[in-house]
């Protein structure tokens, strides 16, 4: 591992041999980095710090040739020289390729080898060697390098080497060495003499024992063992001026541990500092070092402190309770930095302040721990959390696991080390209980217990069991009654079997005797169970409960918390609940809901507590997440070839919404929860942070889990990363969901889910544009206006209110109401704007555009600049609808204003989703006022529509209203049909002359389509004349020429058609085929090869008319089946009613289409979207059920049980819309049918109209005597009756005629 600070991992490299590393060191001149394993020494080279990008590459490898024991030693001397030491000392040129330039056979191996600082001299030592071997240089070169050596003298063995650090170049020939030996004495030696023989002699000597006497009687505070380190003279002078330095900026007063530190770096001493496992540390200057008279006070007493908490380790074994210190000094607030390696497998980064470490008076606080690294020798396999994700445990393939808590103390360390456990039998599943207090492990053949709350875990007791099939999981059971002592958990295998055993645990969980004592804790088998489901199981998992506790049970039904969930091959996905009865010893479980996914051979799947499950199919590339409460498909994700997912993990923020961690090799990636938008039909999850472990890690990820304060840990190699909860706003991930101005910056995670899938203020265009599709315009308008007076004071960092100053009693009035009274008034009152009594009119067109121009200067702190953009568009878009207000139907405005966005967001939408929806086809196609709104869409395109234009606004889709050409009741439903086919046929030749007119050359070929649809193939044949130009001018006319109602030519029209199919020509093509009378092919032409459904609709309606054969077996062949398979209720209510199947299409928006078809094949996976169930459905349907009697009729085909679902689903989508206020309304508001308690059959009579409908002033249609053709069915215009000669009635018959 390389780091830049106590918390920023540069790079992490794994070596491809198995063999444990034994030395590691840095040159500080080159960056070069050398380790050393048994057999090998690699040397790394720095690279791409000039491009902001420091990494390090092999450069080479050194092999040691002979077999050498595990001690080696490494040492940089200058020009990229690199010292090994083992058997022998081998010295190496490693500037270009390696180049051994001196070796040395050793009697003894060496452990401790350095160079000093200029390469002089080398000092090495062997284990338990009590000399100090000195190698003086005595030539450089790589062709004549040699050494001779002497000996410095030790009483026991030597333990430590350190040269000091020279302050300048200049110096770096003063050499002092210290050592450290077995008799608890540090040893200064320097060159003295330097014509002596020795070259260092000893100078100096301090007793570490005699350093720190105990100051209390009693064994309890007394310890022979020491600890010492050096602070070179360099660093303690460079972190005493940073000190210094920092209070002079703060402009503080000096303290008297300032004053003290500031007296002793005034002689620029080097330190000798000793501690003791106590806490206790005795500090001493050394100064002079070198000088051939020692005097007295050339070594001084700095401090003597107590309390210096440095975590030493409470081991008995003499091997792990060593430590070893490297001291250095950086530019921090706390600039002396201390490395402890503590030989039980932990290193900690500590920070301090000089005058804090040495000041004389109490303190507690004189260090801060910066980070600690510890954990596996292995590649960690598995991470599990506890259930409030406080704890986890991580384990290793060779069963060797930690138990981890995170701290909550405002360190940054985000985990610690609680216990270890090492288990003889192979670990299948782990569970953590108590926060990991105890560890319950699964094995094949067996079940055990362990008491992790002392280090290392104590084994309490294992439980031997044969169960049939292979382990699939280990779960804790909800409790009918909470008891902490007493816990049970579940096992489950393939073929459907399992046990509950019980776990009891003291009742005192924080306190742990001594001795412990292994009895307290137990672990008995309780009962065994089946599951009651048909199918195999491939797997069955527990619920991550993702933040939250284990529910408790107090009954089985649909609304218990799942615990568990299941998948079979087939990809039937199943949430499981389940309840104790400890009486009886049983368990029973219930599947609380049943998803048919359609993936088969499912790998990897997930749920979490809030109901949310994720499932990945067996390329491991395609990821879907589904709601398990409603069974829809929330969100679908196909990665890259390469990209496998092999990792799910759910998290749930304070307010219940959902995080997905989506693992992959290298690479974590996390899946927040959106806004259901059914408008822009944008995502309902999308990615907001990317976390790529690469850059750190060759190594890819073991596993992953979150923490419940919503970090997430990474488990790769034997690291474990911690990832806190805060995003960057300015991440392209985040910056694409348009997220508010005023959140600019750093996030918390939280935070950020909160705004993406939180309730929305009132003004917020989504609840805008829901409310229009509701029918309420009044309120609207109210929302409009109190915005405009919330903003008309409003500056920068105010807060604005989310209602905007209304009451809740504004949003639940009735839907009639609020119709009516924007019916009847245009213009607000001012009690609606102004909250007085006086009335006044408010022009809405004003108010709209002094909103807008508000809302280009004013930031709404709830909206991003994106909504508040789209905002602008809305305010625009009901303005411009009340100026047609007392001209255009509801349903005409809601297509008006939903075109007018699409048009203003029209180049925001990609290319292959151009084009409005059939939501608002099907408004448009309802709407009474159909002529205003071919002339508005006319306008729109400055009187040139184009095909392309009249596909974007599906015009002859939704055009059948005569308003404005039939003045009175035709005589026969002939004459309405011919009139209405006028209309359709006036703009198809509309669009015919604009397409022959649209380019510069005017060519026949573009309109040839439009004008043979229509029959008029004479206008043809006179365009063609005109295009002298066209190479294919004469053969045309003169094929155009002739009479196609022959065989002959029908024949000769049929053989160019399929001539310009094979040159991929396919509308000309088509044109041919109407040219021979062949509609069926033309229509076959533009559905598949042109792959436009609205142009084979249209050249159908307009060729042979609505009633045409064709025309309906377009309809029931391609249009239902595509509704059916895509899920497209809105296409499939239009399809059914064009083809007078008024209860069909009633019927469709609430049950599947699939399932009213009786399709063989199954929907696609996009029908089980969550878009398939807008939430304007419900307006919609509440607007035709009581329109005619077959709608009646088929809304009676509707079990209550349906419609309540229906109506329930429904108020939950507005609620993930974050539209909570119009779910209110719907539930609050709505109407149920008069229905007798069983549906009737289709053979059976319907009730009463006037008893099915709760509102007497209800005017229902009879059109249940079939007309003549759908169109009479859509108008209701069917054949007059024939008329009958006047009869007088009789007197008494004329009070009945008036209801009397």
């Amino acid at each position: 591992m390389i780091l830049d600070g106590p918390c920023s991992l540069l790079q992490t490299i794994y070596h491809e041999e198995c063999c444990a590393l034994l030395a590691v060191t840095i040159d500080e001149t080159t960056g070069k980095i050398a380790t050393a394993s048994s057999n090998e020494v690699y040397v790394y080279r720095p690279y791409g710090k000039q491009d902001g990008l420091l990494r390090w590459s092999l450069q080479c490898t050194v092999t040691r040739h002979e077999h050498e024991p595990e001690d080696v030693a490494l040492s940089w001397g200058t020009d990229e020289e690199l010292l090994i030491g083992s058997k022998s000392l081998r010295l190496y040129q490693t500037a270009t390729e390696e180049a051994e330039i001196w070796c040395q056979q050793l009697s003894k191996p060496v452990k401790l080898a350095q160079f000093s600082h200029d390469a002089n001299l080398v000092a090495s030592t062997g284990r338990y060697d009590r000399l100090i071997k000195l190698w003086r240089r005595q030539s450089f070169g790589a062709s004549d390098t040699r050494f001779d050596y002497t000996y410095l003298p030790h009483p026991t063995a030597v333990t430590s080497i350190h040269w000091r650090r020279p302050h300048n170049r200049q110096h770096a020939s003063d050499h002092v060495l210290y050592s450290i030996c077995g008799d608890q004495k540090v040893r200064i030696w320097a060159a003295v003499n330097s014509h002596g023989v020795q070259g260092l002699q000893l100078w100096a000597e301090i007793d570490m024992q005699a350093s720190i006497q105990p100051r209390q009687l009693g064994s309890a505070t007394q310890t022979t063992d020491r600890f010492a380190f050096i602070i070179d003279g360099q660093d303690f002078s460079s972190a005493a001026a940073v000190v210094v330095k920092r209070v002079n900026e703060a402009d503080s007063h000096q303290s008297h541990a300032l004053d003290h530190l500031v007296a002793v770096a005034k002689g620029e001493p080097e330190l000798c500092v000793i501690l003791d496992p106590r806490g206790h540390m005795s500090a001493w200057g050394l100064e002079n070092v070198g000088c051939k008279i020692r005097k007295p006070t050339d070594i001084f007493n700095i401090a003597h402190v107590e309390n210096l908490n440095l975590g030493f380790s409470e081991s008995r074994s003499r091997a792990d309770g060593n430590t070893q210190f490297v001291s250095f000094c950086d530019q921090s607030d706390q600039p002396f930095n201390l490395l402890a390696h503590h030989f039980d497998g932990r290193i900690e980064w500590l920070g301090c302040r000089l005058d804090a470490l040495f000041d004389p008076s109490p303190s507690q606080e004189r260090v801060c721990k910066r980070w600690l690294w510890t954990g596996h020798d292995g590649s960690i396999q598995e991470i599990v959390r506890s259930t409030s994700g406080k704890a986890i445990i991580s384990r290793t393939g060779t069963n060797d696991a930690l138990i981890w808590r995170q701290r909550h103390d405002g360190t940054d360390l985000g985990l610690t080390l609680r216990s270890s456990l090492n288990c003889p039998d192979h670990i299948h599943r782990t569970w953590l209980l108590h926060e990991g207090d105890y560890v319950v492990n699964l094995h094949y053949h067996s079940i055990s217990l362990w008491d992790a709350r002392i280090s290392p875990a104590a084994h309490v007791g294992t439980i031997p069991f044969n169960i049939e099939g292979q382990l699939m999981c280990l779960m804790q059971l909800p409790e009918e009654v909470p008891d902490p002592t007493i816990l049970h958990v579940a096992i489950v295998s393939t073929k459907k079997q399992g046990l509950v055993f019980s776990i009891s645990l003291p009742k005192d969980l924080d306190e742990l005797s001594e001795p412990w004592d292994a009895s307290t804790p137990s672990l008995e088998q309780l009962c065994t169970f089946s599951l009651d489901v048909r199918e195999m199981l491939s797997f069955m998992l527990p619920v991550d409960p993702a933040g939250s506790t284990i529910p408790v049970s107090s009954s089985l039904d649909t609304f218990a918390k799942d615990i568990a969930i299941s998948y079979s091959a087939e990809g039937r996905l199943r949430s499981w609940a389940a309840t104790l009865d400890l009486e009886e010893r049983t368990v029973k479980w219930l599947p609380t809901s049943m998803i048919e996914t359609g993936i088969d051979d499912p790998c990897v799947a997930s749920a979490s507590s809030t109901r949310k499950a994720a499932l990945v199919d067996a390329s491991r590339t395609c990821l879907t997440i589904w709601d398990m409460r409603s069974g829809q498909l929330e969100h679908k994700v196909q990665y890259g070839e390469l990209d496998f997912i092999q990792d799910l993990d759910w998290s749930t923020t304070p307010d219940n919404q959902a995080l997905l961690a989506v693992g992959f090799a290298h690479k974590v990636l996390v899946l927040a929860q959106m806004r259901y938008d059914y408008l822009s039909t944008g995502p309902a999850w999308a990615p907001v942070r990317e976390i790529y472990i690469k850059d750190s890690t060759p190594h890819p990820i073991g596993d992953s889990t979150w923490l419940g304060s919503g970090d997430l840990v990474v488990g790769a190699g034997n690291q474990l990363f911690v990832y806190n909860k805060s995003v960057d706003s300015s991440d392209d991930m985040v910056s694409d969901l348009f997220v508010p101005v005023h959140k600019k910056g750093r996030m918390d995670l939280f935070e950020l889910v909160a705004f993406l899938n939180g309730t929305l203020p009132v003004f917020h265009p989504q609840f805008l544009s829901q409310c229009i599709l509701a029918g309420k315009a009044f309120l609207v308008q109210k929302i409009i206006c109190g915005l405009n007076k919330a903003l008309k004071f409003y500056t920068d960092g105010d807060e604005l209110d989310d209602f905007v100053s209304m009451t809740p009693d504004d949003f639940f009035m009735d839907d009639q109401a609020n119709l009516h009274t924007g019916d009847q008034n245009t213009r607000l009152g001012a009690k609606d704007v102004e909250g007085t009594n006086e009335e006044f009119d408010v022009d809405l067109e004003h108010v709209a555009s002094s909103l807008n121009e508000k809302l280009v200067k004013v930031s709404v702190p709830q909206l991003s600049s994106q909504s508040q953009i789209h905002l602008a568009d809305i305010v625009e878009c009901v303005s411009m609808a009340e100026r047609h207000r007392r001209s255009m139907d509801d349903n005409a405005i809601r297509y008006l204003l939903f075109f007018r966005q699409y048009m203003i967001r029209k180049r925001q939408i990609p290319p292959n989703r151009a084009g409005i929806s059939y939501r608002e086809i099907v408004w448009a196609y309802h709407s009474t006022s159909q002529d205003i709104l071919v002339d508005l869409i006319s306008r729109q395109f400055q009187g040139r529509m184009l095909w392309e234009h009249a596909r974007e606004c599906g015009m002859f889709l939704w055009m059948t209203d005569l308003t404005a050409l039939v003045s009175e009741w035709c005589n026969s439903a002939s004459n309405l049909s011919t009139q209405l086919t006028q209309v359709q046929r006036a703009q198809f030749e509309v669009i015919a002359r604009n397409e022959y007119t649209k380019s510069h050359e005017k060519n026949p070929i573009d309109c040839s389509l439009y004008y043979l649809a229509l029959g008029k193939k004479n206008i043809l044949v006179g365009l063609w004349r005109m295009a002298s130009w066209n190479r294919e001018q004469a053969s045309t006319q003169r094929l155009l020429s002739n009479n196609f109602q022959e065989p002959r030519w029908k024949t000769a029209a049929l053989k160019n058609a399929y001539a310009l199919l094979g040159k991929r020509r396919f509308e000309y093509a088509a044109s041919f085929f109407l040219l021979a009378g062949n509609l069926q092919d033309a229509v076959n032409v533009c559905v598949h090869q042109l792959q436009d459904l609205q142009l084979a609709i249209a050249v159908a309606r307009v060729y042979e008319g609505d009633d045409g054969l064709v025309f309906r077996m377009l309809l029931e062949n391609k249009v239902l089946p595509l509704a059916a398979s895509e899920g497209n209720r809105w296409l499939a209510t239009w399809a059914f009613w064009m083809l007078g199947k008024r209860d069909m299409a009633v019927r469709s928006l609430i049950s599947p289409v699939h399932v009213l078809l009786d399709a063989a094949e199954a929907p696609k996976l996009e029908a089980r979207s969550y878009l398939a169930n807008d939430p304007a459905l419900v307006i919609l349907y509440k607007q035709l059920r009581g329109k005619t009697l077959q709608t009646l009729k088929g809304a009676a085909r509707v079990s209550p049980k349906e419609e309540w679902d229906f109506v329930i689903q429904n108020a939950r989508m507005y609620d993930r819309m974050g539209c909570d206020l119009l779910a209110l309304d719907l539930v609050r508001n709505w109407e149920f049918l008069n229905l007798p308690k069983e549906v009737p059959s289709k053979d059976e009579a319907l009730p009463d109209p006037r008893k099915m409908l709760r509102r007497r002033s209800s005017l229902v249609v009879d059109d249940l005597t079939s007309p003549k053709s759908p169109r009479e069915m859509r108008t209701g215009m069917g054949k007059p009756p024939p008329q009958k000669v006047f009869e007088e009635p009789e007197a008494s018959s004329l009070l009945d005629s008036f209801g009397f």
